[in-house]
């Protein structure tokens, strides 16, 4: 796979990250239109949200979200060398696969993030961005991928 352009990568995000928390409940609320069965793993102190709307204006799962957003800005800063991040996404990985998440709602979390991206960048979001964000995400995925498989 080859490295996704760096340049492209952290223009389009400089937008992004300046409203994290606002951009990734776009994210958050696409995923939850497009995989419905991933909310009930979103519990806090043994409360389920009866919808996505009760889940998002949580403080618990707000404070999820600006996780996210860390992370992804993890990737961004670190788009040229990537392997440092190894073992911390291989861990992330160990800790969805522990709550319930399958390999395969990474995809889906894939597609939120790309609508998300096109939403916040409009006509800036081009057919190169898209495709330099799907292999920076393809790499961030294969890394927490290892999460699953590694034990």
């Amino acid at each position: 796979m080859e490295r996704p352009e760096p340049e492209l990568i952290r223009q389009s995000w400089q937008a992004v990250n300046r409203s994290p928390l606002e951009h990734g409940t776009v994210l958050f609320t696409r995923l939850f239109d497009l995989e419905p069965d991933l909310l009930p793993l979103f519990q806090y102190n043994c409360r389920r949200y009866s919808s996505s709307e009760d889940c998002l204006s949580s403080p618990e799962f707000l404070d999820h979200i600006r996780k996210v957003m860390l992370v992804i800005d993890a990737a961004v800063t670190n788009v040229e060398d990537l392997s440092s991040l190894e073992e911390y996404l291989a861990g992330l990985g160990r800790k969805h696969r522990a709550v319930g998440v399958k390999l395969s709602s990474f995809s889906t979390v894939g597609e939120a993030l790309l609508y998300m991206l096109e939403k916040c960048l409009g006509p800036a979001f081009t057919p190169a961005t898209r495709a330099a964000w799907r292999q920076l995400y393809g790499a961030v995925v294969q890394a927490m991928s290892r999460g699953w498989d590694g034990e």
